[in-house]
């Protein structure tokens, strides 16, 4: 006789999207709450189905889409969620393949089949996957740290995977593997030390019939390839390793261009992929950027640029992957032909967003002269190897000559004063309100039971697809960071397994930000993109700018956060202040204001900022001088 599912008290914060605390209030607090039904005193166990009937009887659990269904039982019940989503993977590959799926015996998975056959079913066997890897990929406790697509794209192109052979030493959860099948490859392999990470990569890779095989183990201390080459190799290997094998691998024959210091794990990591290039194949590999200057690594960077090997260095901004608060960089090596003379020069480049990079590279690779002050520069390999072989590209860009001189640094200060001077007209007009007069607050949760409010998202899929090809026919995305950032849609192409249009008056809110933030819609023709919550308010009874207003909160960030660390938010929690449809309007008309406030101090902060660089850079360099008499 098939087991009942168990839950502990934690998987249920998690299945209902709350801290433990409160967890343990509902068992206090409410007599119907389920009785454990095993475990021990201090760590018991629960009845999943009895535990979710309760959670939808309070209304504490709502009814979600399948894949989102699917995700929070997979998240709970599963000791590891790769290795949950790795079973379920394996029976949508069967499915892909037209063959009957193996019979399961894992008891927390057999309650889950129906919603996966449902899914494949609704989605396709790939989009059914799809779906489950987008919610599996979103930040968390415990989740890896997967390379972001738009990085693993611009790795792949640096590559020229296009029709090649291609090999990821430190898979992770595949990441740089996917974004190969998107350029084009024609195989693809990897090495993994998670087993469960490297079953998960494999199995994305047989779902999209590419040939290849991602092996489980330690790359530096057992090479899954030993003497096998690649026609290019992609990879963002673990940072700071302290203990990645230097003892036994002091004569390794993938050590190249010499010896690793033990201090240096990240060369390490360069010298395993080169030795798997074919004679005239590129590796690109993300890297710290302390490895670019550490003295401990002169003599290897050194040998690099000798031999040809280092083509370029890119200091991408920071934010483009974790660690988010380090500018990290990309280091692109080619395996030099057999008496190939060594190139002249290197490229280095100092990139403030990834948009260009692919071209600059392209650029230098058909000869062309790369020198761009600020930005990128071909630089002579012979003026690298001095004393410090230090590569980072920011310390070998020529001082910018004449950017503060005249007409640039006028039209700043114009554009700063006209900014300022704007501030006053836009600040809100406010004044206390009388004592006791904060009113009666309701949930989101409970505004779209009421029918005052739709709640869609967040949707399926990526803006982009995620190996797949984009569904919205070109049409522009709202992402996440648009709305943080207050940009216009950035993204192109559909989600994979729906379209929702924005409309006029749509409230947007990102699953995941530093802090809890609200974009009132105000055009027509965009998609809503993955990780945002879109709420319809009805005209009728919410004004849309009172509700971004109320959402935005200090005591809805508390709220609403997961209160995990991760900067998670259900908005069905957060609260809004019950008053009159035509209050509604002054309130809204107030937050709309305070929006653009907002949005003015913003542009104002980096007008001063670019002023005083452009004024210190100018007198620093003689290019400027100080007024007389000032």
């Amino acid at each position: 006789m098939q087991e009942t599912p168990t839950i502990t008290a934690a998987e249920i914060a998690r299945l209902a999207g709350v801290g433990r605390a409160a967890v343990s209030n509902w068992r206090k607090r409410h007599e119907d709450f389920p009785a454990p039904v095993g475990g021990s005193a201090t760590s018991p166990e629960f009845d999943l189905a009895q535990v979710e009937r309760w959670l939808h009887a309070q209304g504490k659990l709502p009814d979600l889409a399948t894949a989102d269904r699917l995700w929070r039982h997979l998240a709970a019940t599963s000791t590891s969620p790769a290795a949950g989503l790795a079973a379920v993977a394996a029976r949508l590959l069967a499915r892909h393949h037209g063959r009957r799926p193996a019979r399961t015996t894992d008891p927390q998975l057999i309650p889950l089949l129906p919603d996966v056959d449902a899914l494949a079913d609704e989605l396709g066997p790939q989009g059914a996957f799809d779906a489950l890897w987008q919610r599996f990929s979103a930040p968390g406790p415990g989740r890896a740290i997967a390379t972001p697509d738009d990085l693993a794209d611009l790795m792949a192109g640096l590559a020229d995977v296009a029709g090649g052979a291609v090999l990821d030493p430190a898979a992770g959860t595949g990441a740089t593997l996917r974004a190969a099948v998107r350029a084009g490859c024609t195989s693809a392999y990897g090495q993994e030390l998670d087993s469960d990470l490297a079953r998960l990569a494999e199995l994305r890779l047989a779902l999209r019939d590419v040939p290849g095989e991602v092996s489980t183990g330690d790359s530096l201390r057992a090479d899954a390839y030993p003497g096998r080459t690649f026609d290019a190799v992609v990879c963002h290997p673990p940072f700071g390793a302290s203990n990645w094998g230097d003892d036994e691998l002091g004569h390794d024959p993938r050590w190249i261009v010499g010896t690793t210091p033990r201090t240096e794990p990240e060369l390490a990591w360069v010298q395993h992929a080169l030795a798997h290039l074919r004679p005239g194949g590129h590796a690109v590999l993300l890297m710290p950027p302390t490895v670019a200057g550490r003295r401990a690594g002169r003599r290897i960077r050194a040998e690099l640029l000798r031999r040809g090997a280092l083509r370029a260095v890119v200091a991408l901004p920071p934010g483009a992957a974790a660690p988010h608060g380090v500018p990290l960089h990309l280091w692109v090596l080619r395996r030099p032909p057999a008496d190939a003379p060594p190139p002249a020069r290197t490229l280095l480049v100092d990139a403030a967003d990834l948009s260009r990079v692919l071209d600059t590279w392209r650029a230098f690779v058909a000869d062309t002269d790369v020198d761009e002050p600020g930005y990128a520069r071909a630089v002579p390999v012979i003026e690298l190897l001095d004393e410090d072989v230090d590569l980072t590209p920011a310390r070998r860009q020529p001082a910018v000559v004449g950017e503060a001189s005249g007409e640039h640094l006028v039209r700043t200060r114009e554009r700063l004063a006209t900014v300022v001077a704007d501030l006053p007209a836009l600040m809100p007009q406010v004044t206390p309100a009388p004592d006791g007069a904060e009113g009666e607050f309701l949930s989101v949760g409970e505004l779209v039971r009421s029918g005052a409010l739709h709640l869609l998202g967040p949707i399926r899929g990526a803006a982009s697809g995620d190996g797949g090809e984009p569904a919205g026919g070109g049409r522009p995305v709202l992402t996440a960071p648009d709305v943080v950032t207050r940009s216009e849609p950035s993204a192109r192409g559909g989600s994979l397994g729906q379209e929702i249009p924005l409309a006029a008056g749509d409230v947007v809110v990102p699953v995941i930000a530093r802090q809890l933030t609200a974009l009132v819609v105000t055009a027509e023709g965009a998609l809503l993109g993955p990780g945002l919550y879109l709420l319809r308010p009805d005209p009728a009874v919410l004004d849309s700018w009172f509700l971004a207003g109320q959402l935005r909160t200090s005591t809805n960030e508390r709220q609403a956060s997961s209160l995990s660390g991760t900067l998670r938010f259900d908005v069905r929690r957060a609260q809004v202040r019950r008053v009159s449809r035509a209050e509604q309007g002054a309130y809204g008309e107030a937050f709309r204001r305070l929006e653009a406030f907002e949005s003015t101090i913003r542009q104002a902060a980096s007008l001063g900022a670019e002023l005083v660089r452009l004024t210190a850079d100018g007198l620093a360099s003689g290019v400027l001088r100080p007024a007389p008499g000032a």
